[in-house]
């Protein structure tokens, strides 16, 4: 196996065995929490029709099947992502919506051989920051586009701007034990939150100029506290502490939830506050 495959293995076993599986049976709501974040970048990706485009952990496909209505009946988009359980999911769409040029692949970007100068765009809904090693990575997507074309993607900053993460862990803390906070910039949903080293990685990459825009908008999940705890208790780090700790009172820990997201609840469900980066990057 290569080295980037063996190296990358948990977060296929990941993608593939526990959170790939809930983010397909969940992913109307998925969708509707995350659009918000992927149409940042979309603008910012300005994909013109014809174009030809590569969608970076495209998930369950909705990301890609609006990048192929951006580009139009002329335009080629390959989605590509680790999880079976997703691409399944994103299949099913991209087939009821008879989408045309639209395809999916099991591919992990650091390291799946990608022709030469054959994208304009290459795009990613927060499925750049679970590289084991980003700066090869990176680079083999740069290989991939043409040299007039960019990299635009959305990424979460830090965690103490994001309190759609911060809340839920600390309403949980006096109940359960919570893991460690991982090693900075180990693969994860916060390993891009600093601007900085984000900045040093597409550098190191061979991207010459880079654009990081910081944006504030609300965590919005549209449902009301409890709808809200049960699905924190299935997606994100406090999944990760109940697959760690089955015995884990869950009980407690959907009422602890709920409390501590009631100060969050508007008239359109819960809004937590977050923050991501925007980042256009070019050859």
């Amino acid at each position: 196996m290569a080295r980037g495959a063996a190296a990358n293995e948990e977060q296929r076993r990941h993608w593939n065995e526990e959170a790939g599986p809930v983010w397909a049976r969940r992913q109307a709501e998925m969708d509707r929490v995350l659009e918000p974040y992927g149409l940042l970048a979309l603008e910012a990706a300005g994909i013109a029709p014809g174009a030809s485009v590569l969608d970076v952990g495209c998930g369950c496909g909705a990301t890609t099947l609006e990048l192929a209505r951006r580009a139009g009946p002329g335009g080629r988009v390959l989605g590509i992502d680790l999880s079976e359980p997703m691409l399944a999911r994103a299949r099913e769409r991209a087939a009821a919506a008879g989408a045309g040029g639209v395809r999916f692949e099991l591919a992990d970007a650091q390291e799946h051989p990608f022709e030469p100068g054959t994208f304009d765009r290459v795009y990613s809904r927060f499925g750049v920051m679970f590289f084991e090693d980003p700066v090869r990575a990176f680079a083999n997507l740069r290989r991939g586009l043409r040299p007039d074309g960019s990299l635009c993607f959305v990424c979460w900053q830090g965690l103490e701007r994001n309190a759609w993460l911060q809340v839920p862990l600390r309403a949980l803390a006096p109940i359960v034990a919570l893991p460690p906070p991982p090693p900075p910039g180990a693969p994860g949903p916060l390993s891009l939150g600093d601007e900085g080293r984000l900045r040093r990685l597409l550098g190191a990459a061979g991207f010459a100029r880079v654009a990081v825009e910081g944006r504030e908008l609300p965590f919005a999940t549209g449902t009301g506290v409890r709808e809200t705890a049960a699905f924190f208790l299935e997606v994100g780090p406090v999944a990760r502490v109940l697959r760690e700790q089955p015995e884990a009172p869950r009980d407690r820990m959907e009422e602890a939830l709920a409390a501590a997201l009631a100060p969050f609840e508007t008239g359109r469900g819960v809004e937590l506050p977050s923050a991501v980066f925007v980042v256009r990057a070019q050859p």
